[in-house]
């Protein structure tokens, strides 16, 4: 089982980073090297995002991979987990990879935790033949789906499961993100938010997208409490093969994970609430008194323990 996954409750943020496509080896080793010192150093768990194929792009002449331009077989696949094998031992980086065919998964015994892409959420077949490897899987929700449907995708699979968030194909032609959607996937499995893919703009030839709002969603998703946090991350995304306009620039990525660990940390280590007696009738008697709240993992679920259970609405987290 991926040690990743398996800190999932105990680390204060999880994250999973790195560039859209698989370009080359140097690349990836300078990347997942440089992504793995920032998370070492704030103590975010992370592992190491990249795909091999790009089977979903929207023209048939858009970059797919360095070994697949036109169709993947099988010992192109086997090249790849090479690949991913070598980054793992330069690095000491664990794997995240999207399949997009049932035959995929047991090519890339070397990959550690599976991705199913958005449009390919409800593929029966896909999700089945990543359930057999015991391989932790991260299915995307579908653009088109609601979040009460990725319930059956989790049933499918019958394994360590985790939905993310990408957007939704509504609004000024941008994608939009349902964050009550977050809390309501959490029912049935830890619940991942994709910032980058999030502020995707899907129109045209070319997909475009604005990089500079991801941040922002960030924010608020960890803010309500959520599982982990997905984000592209590229040295040079003007330049790159794939996703350029909405991956974060390396650079900024220390800044934007500090500010992204605060929220965190408001979000799961509530402690105390004040009660102020400027509200009528919030403590019995009047005044003001400390109650001590006890978290569950999950900000929907305080529970305030003190002589009064009625708070005022005026109340301020520590």
């Amino acid at each position: 089982m991926s040690g990743w996954y398996n800190k999932f409750k105990e680390s204060k943020l999880n994250l999973i980073a790195g560039p859209c496509v698989l370009e080359n080896l140097s690349h990836a080793l300078e990347m997942s090297g440089s992504l793995k010192e920032i998370c070492d150093e704030l103590e975010i768990n992370f592992i190491y995002k990249t795909s091999f194929d790009k089977a979903n792009r929207t023209s048939k002449d858009s970059f797919r991979g360095i070994l697949n331009q036109h169709r993947l077989g099988s010992n192109a696949v086997y090249r790849y987990n090479e690949i991913f094998e070598t980054i793992k031992k330069e690095t000491g980086c664990e794997i995240l990879t999207d399949v997009h065919e049932s035959w995929h998964p047991q090519l890339l015994p070397d990959v550690d935790v599976l991705q199913i892409p958005a449009f390919l959420c409800r593929q029966t077949d896909l999700i089945l033949s990543c359930a057999i490897t015991g391989k932790p899987t991260n299915i995307k929700k579908g653009q088109f789906t609601s979040p009460e449907s990725m319930q059956w995708a989790v049933e499918k699979h019958g394994g360590p499961v985790m939905l993310t968030e990408r957007g939704t194909f509504f609004g000024y032609g941008n994608l939009v993100v349902d964050m009550l959607g977050l809390i309501k996937m959490r029912k049935y499995a830890p619940v991942i938010f994709d910032m980058t893919h999030s502020v995707q703009q899907v129109s045209g030839r070319v997909t475009g997208g604005n990089r500079e709002f991801a941040p922002v969603l960030g924010r608020a998703a960890v803010s309500i409490g959520i599982d982990g946090l997905f984000l592209e991350v590229h040295n040079d995304p003007d330049n790159a093969p794939s996703d350029g306009p909405n991956m974060i620039v390396l650079k900024d990525l220390k800044g934007i994970l500090e500010t992204l660990l605060e929220f965190a940390t408001i979000a799961q280590q509530v402690e105390h609430v004040i009660c102020n007696d400027e509200v009528p009738g919030s403590i019995p008697g009047g005044g003001s008194t400390t109650v001590r709240v006890s978290y569950s993992g999950n900000t929907s679920a305080f529970q305030a323990d003190a002589e009064s259970s009625i708070l005022s609405t005026r109340s301020k987290i520590l």
